[in-house]
């Protein structure tokens, strides 16, 4: 664990705040790839500015992709030049612990025709690789290395690179189909990616990425089976793109609702999305929030989430990368619950499961791992920890909410949420100033939970 240590504010009453959520990373990161292989120039406003992104723009960048950030969220992106396809000076990349990254970048080094090496964090090494290995050689790419399905490993693009249609097992990350996916429009023969494996985790994202790519004029399509989709080839004309707020990131925001009373509200929530974080609408109030949905200040909607300090057990399956948030809510509520369908969190920037059943244990609410999920038992004896957050955005969330109804709670390097956002630990003291008044308050909770969980 690192020495950092950040002392997770309590709730110290009702709130009723409004919480401004920056642009997806999920988002963000495909409307960068698809700018960069793009016709002409792409302005992609409400961009996210964050370790991830970040990483992004700089793997990119070493491609021969030009950025400009026009503004502090908008970002003017200028595709690869045909110079760029022929350099043939070998370059590496750091992945840092970007999934996004070094999933799908290598793709894009597949047209090239320079050798490049992907690395990221001693966490990244122990990422799974082994589908993008497989897909890179499928396409005809060179990859040397990664014999073990892990970085590091150096692709190097030739005319093998065609398109047609490839075989892999995506059941470890829906990121392996989205990958290839979105370069197929720049193949020759176009692409058409089958997936041989269990089901697809988040098949959400999958579907972000062929909107995405729709959104770009790109030809893509789900086939019948439901497992395989193509890309024709042809141009990617996105223009102007708008990022839409991170739905996943505003489940903290959402949860704190629960456990302090009062209500939270989120800005220019879609009317329609392919986030996954759009289940926190139907989801919260199975854990016993109100949820409604009025109009904002930017002339958009916002969803809103009403608590009254109590918090029930759920029965909820493939919740994925919702889970940690979800799972800090079942550590406090009033019953047991189950979370099934989320395996495949093992190998995502930690093993979600092992962290979340160690860490909810250790603050006295009993968890249990099973094939594929959690059983979580609180005890309603929660007491201080420093809760581990494994270098996971998610994590270190998660201890932020139980925080909340346990004083004294510590989370272990919190800055690892500039992940995917760039000041959670201001954005988290800025909604808890955003007390509800004593008559909003008698509207959400009765007089012994003023106080919320503790």
């Amino acid at each position: 664990m690192s020495s950092m240590l950040w002392s997770a504010p309590v709730a110290d009453g009702p709130l009723d705040a409004v919480v401004e959520i920056p642009g997806s990373k999920s988002l963000t990161n495909r409307h960068l790839v698809v700018a960069a292989l793009a016709d002409a120039r792409t302005r992609v406003v409400g961009a996210l500015r964050s370790r991830d992104t970040d990483l992004m723009v700089e793997a990119l960048s070493a491609l021969g992709v030009g950025f400009e950030w026009i503004d502090s969220s908008t970002l003017l992106v200028t595709p690869l030049a045909e110079e760029a396809l022929r350099e043939e000076a070998p370059v590496s990349i750091d992945c840092g612990l970007a999934g996004t990254v070094m999933r799908f970048v290598p793709y894009v080094a597949a047209l090239l025709r320079r050798p490049v090496t992907f690395d990221g964090d001693a966490a990244a090494r122990v990422r799974p690789m082994g589908a993008v290995i497989a897909g890179l050689r499928a396409l005809g790419a060179d990859v040397v290395g990664g014999e073990d399905g892990f970085l590091p490993f150096t692709v190097t693009g030739s005319d093998r690179v065609a398109g047609g249609e490839i075989s892999l097992d995506a059941s470890g990350s829906s990121q392996f189909v989205s990958g290839p996916l979105l370069v197929g429009a720049r193949l020759p023969r176009g692409l058409v990616v089958r997936h041989s494996g269990g089901a697809v985790p988040s098949p959400q994202h999958v579907e972000m990425t062929v909107e995405t790519l729709r959104a770009a004029g790109v030809d893509a399509a789900v086939g019948s089976d439901g497992v395989s989709w193509s890309v024709a080839a042809g141009p990617l004309q996105p223009g102007d793109v708008v990022v839409e707020p991170d739905l996943s990131n505003a489940g903290p925001f959402l949860a704190a609702a629960l456990v302090c009373g009062g209500r939270v509200a989120i800005p220019r929530w879609p009317s329609s999305t392919t986030q996954i974080g759009a289940e926190w609408e139907r989801l919260l109030p199975r854990f016993g929030a109100r949820v409604h949905r009025e109009p904002d200040a930017f002339g958009t909607e916002q969803l809103v989430v009403t608590g009254d300090g109590r918090i029930s057990g759920v029965e909820a399956d493939g919740l994925a990368e919702l889970a940690p948030t979800a799972a800090a809510l079942c550590a406090l509520a009033d019953g047991p619950s189950t979370l099934t369908g989320i395996a495949h969190l093992r190998g995502h920037e930690t093993d979600r499961l092992a962290a979340l059943a160690t860490e909810l244990s250790a603050v006295g609410s009993p968890t249990v791992e099973t094939e594929d999920g959690l059983v979580i038992s609180p005890s309603g004896e929660l007491r201080p920890t420093v809760f581990g957050s494994y270098e996971d955005h998610r994590m270190a969330t998660a201890g932020a909410i139980i925080g909340l109804a346990v004083e004294g709670l510590k989370v272990e390097n919190i800055e690892t949420t500039s992940k995917t956002m760039p000041d959670f630990p201001a954005m988290w003291a800025d909604m808890l100033s955003q007390k509800a008044s004593v008559a909003g308050a008698a509207d959400t909770q009765t007089p012994d939970q003023a106080g919320g969980v503790a």
